[in-house]
């Protein structure tokens, strides 16, 4: 857990995990798919591939003919957050200010008076690309949105629904107060930020139009409690299974059947986009694989190959809440601290937008489990008709594989200080392994 941490600290937007991950991959040996083609190497067993910088996939190439199917295991390494708009540094009452649009499912409030930090990249007019750090160093400045005064509070917010209470277009991050320029120059607090920004990274305002800036916590991942048992972080709903099946393929001795980590983008936007689940970037990296192993690539193999694989949709559960229990069924509700959890199916009301997976799948991935002493639990999203949501396995199970949510649970998911299980961690880095080197 301890490099679990400063995998996070380090991965706190997507771009960052993505490049986090390549890291640990090359260092064990994988080498890049396209560097493979062109350079036409042989007898390479261990291979990874990126797309758009936010979206990759490791293999481990098995014994056996990929068509008869692979090993999957598939997260996601977008979390929700702060996302700067295109048109975004405003001034108003002499402070210089920026509007932002929120990525995902976040309670809005949760974002208020805490430091932020920004990352991202910018691409000037020129096409020269800067990557921008702002918050995490403890000599950086940090960012924040405001909140009312309680003493003010009463009458404005007093009788209303959160949800009306706390509005989208007022998470507007404080960003200098120093203004440029003489009383009569327009705009002055807005220069000030901007000509700071100019100084420091030598980028104008139109530049903001094609940026990818997001805001997301400044603090580092922490040892909760006395005695140290769980982690608190930002990010950790997804990149807790992220960073566990990553450790689990780099673990992983070729297998009989080829083993394969996918990391997705845009899982809590829906999945929508060229780097999410919905895209073809499974199809297309399969179709690699058959390529460069010397199997046929065409669309029937490729099809078996996708229908015949088995896949752990790798996405964390929630945990039952001491102080919110009335929102779970206690007979089915994930805990910490109780091992892996097996989600048979998520979605909302009726099982809607959910895979719901096979009783003879969890039936194998429970053997798999007993037999390798993992300790595991089972869990669903909630009270029936008390909400819901989904991940990837719906859009993987399209193609006839078998597919089955699996993680860990967490406490406070979705805030800006998510909470797991230590224990629960390592058994999921054990349970992922297990997966890998099953055969059958």
């Amino acid at each position: 857990n301890e490099n679990y941490k400063k995998f996070l600290n380090k991965s706190k937007t997507e771009r960052k995990a993505a490049g986090q991950i390549i890291k640990a991959a090359e260092a064990q040996g994988f080498v890049d798919i396209d560097t493979l083609v062109t350079k036409k190497l042989k007898n390479v067993k261990k291979i990874y591939k990126i797309f758009q910088g936010r979206c990759l996939a490791l293999a481990v190439l098995g014994e056996k003919n990929l068509v008869s199917g692979a090993n999957i295991i598939a997260s996601h390494i977008d979390s929700p957050r702060l996302d700067l708009k295109q048109n975004t540094v405003y001034e108003d009452l002499s402070i210089g200010l920026m509007k932002t649009h929120y990525y995902g499912g976040i309670r809005k409030y949760h974002w208020l008076a805490v430091p932020l930090a920004l990352h991202g990249i910018i691409i000037k007019s020129n096409n020269e690309k800067i990557n921008i750090t702002i918050g995490e160093d403890p000599d950086d400045p940090v960012f924040t949105v405001t909140d009312l005064l309680p003493h003010l509070a009463g009458k404005i917010q007093g009788n209303k629904k959160i949800s009306d209470v706390f509005e989208g277009e007022k998470l507007n991050l404080v960003a200098g107060s120093i203004p440029l320029g003489s009383d009569e120059e327009k705009d002055r607090f807005k220069l000030g930020v901007l000509n700071l920004l100019y100084e420091k990274y030598g980028f104008t305002e139109e530049d903001f139009i094609s940026a990818e800036i997001e805001a997301v916590p400044a603090e580092k991942a922490r040892d909760v409690g006395f005695d140290r048992s769980m982690t608190g972080s930002y990010g950790q709903d997804d990149r807790v299974c992220a960073y566990t099946a990553l450790e689990a393929i780099l673990n992983t001795q070729p297998p009989d059947r080829t083993a394969i980590a996918l990391f997705f983008d845009k899982e809590e936007i829906g999945s929508d986009g060229n780097s999410g689940a919905k895209s073809n970037f499974l199809e297309d990296f399969m179709s690699d694989l058959l390529f460069i192993s010397g199997q046929k690539t065409d669309n029937r193999s490729l099809r078996k190959a996708m229908i015949n694989s088995s896949c752990l949709s790798a996405d964390v559960n929630a945990a039952m809440d001491p102080d919110y229990k009335e929102v779970h069924e206690a007979m089915n509700a994930a805990k910490l601290g109780f091992g892996l959890c097996m989600t048979k199916f998520t979605g909302v009301g009726g099982k809607s937008g959910s895979s719901d997976a096979s009783a003879e799948f969890v039936g194998k991935i429970r053997q798999i489990f007993n037999k390798n002493k993992i300790v595991w639990q089972t869990g669903e999203l909630g009270k029936i008709d008390q909400g819901g949501g989904g991940t990837v396995a719906k859009f993987l199970a399209k193609s006839g594989m078998n597919v089955l949510d699996c993680g860990p649970a967490i406490l406070s998911m979705h805030s800006p200080f998510e909470v797991s299980s230590k224990a629960d961690v390592y058994m999921t880095y054990l349970g992922y392994k297990a997966f890998y080197s099953d055969n059958d």
